[in-house]
């Protein structure tokens, strides 16, 4: 239970860590709360979620075996160590100049916003680049764990999306005062020195299988 508890965690914060970071899906977010309230946030997060699985399915029953050797599972964690680090030091790079733009947009296709969801998600060049390095990894993990472990992965993922995309469309909606850039810059601090953390975990488990 301990273990699962700690997968939870884990997942949440990295999710949470892509989450707070500018890119498609953040925009679409704020265009639509201001259209159609907080439900907008959680709605694209439906999509969102629906793609995921998608990922998650295809990963595990297509690219199991392959998957299941040391080498492979290794380079994975290695690489996906890498894309952590470049992550951290991205985010850290960006603190000083970084702020929120809550002016809403005119953007189209407003009315299918679980679909708007999916588009989102797949047009930001780092959800792909995420799931073939970080997300591989801890889905790899999870598998030892078996069916309960990737639950909790996912689980935890979902919900680190659906909270910070849930609060963009509470304030967006309701008070933007609710978030001051200095929060925001706080958040963006500490997930990174987080996911600095994790990055080494994933080194450790990709040379402990080399060398095991």
């Amino acid at each position: 239970m301990l273990i699962l508890a700690g997968v939870f965690a884990t997942s949440f914060v990295i999710a949470l860590s892509g989450a707070l970071m500018p890119g498609p899906l953040f925009a679409a977010t704020i265009t639509a709360s201001a259209k159609r309230g907080m439900i907008a946030g959680p709605t694209l997060i439906l999509g969102h979620a629906i793609l995921e699985l998608a990922m998650m399915a295809a990963i595990l029953f297509g690219l199991a075996p392959f998957l299941a050797k040391d080498m492979v599972f290794a380079f994975i964690a290695l690489f996906g160590a890498a894309v952590l680090l470049w992550m951290s030091y991205v985010m850290i790079k960006s603190l000083p100049q970084l702020n929120i733009d809550w002016e809403a947009k005119d953007s189209s296709n407003q009315e299918n916003l679980v679909f708007q969801g999916i588009v989102m998600s797949i047009s930001n060049p780092y959800w792909a680049i995420w799931w073939a390095t970080i997300g591989l990894g801890y889905i790899l993990y999870c598998r030892t764990l078996g069916l309960p472990g990737l639950a909790v992965f996912f689980a935890g993922h979902i919900m680190g999306d659906l909270s910070w995309y849930s609060l963009v469309s509470v304030i967006v909606a309701k008070g933007r005062h609710l978030l001051t850039v200095s929060i925001y810059k706080g958040l963006i601090g500490g997930c990174a020195a987080f996911i600095v953390c994790f990055a080494f975990y994933f080194i450790y488990s990709g040379i402990g299988r080399l060398v095991g």
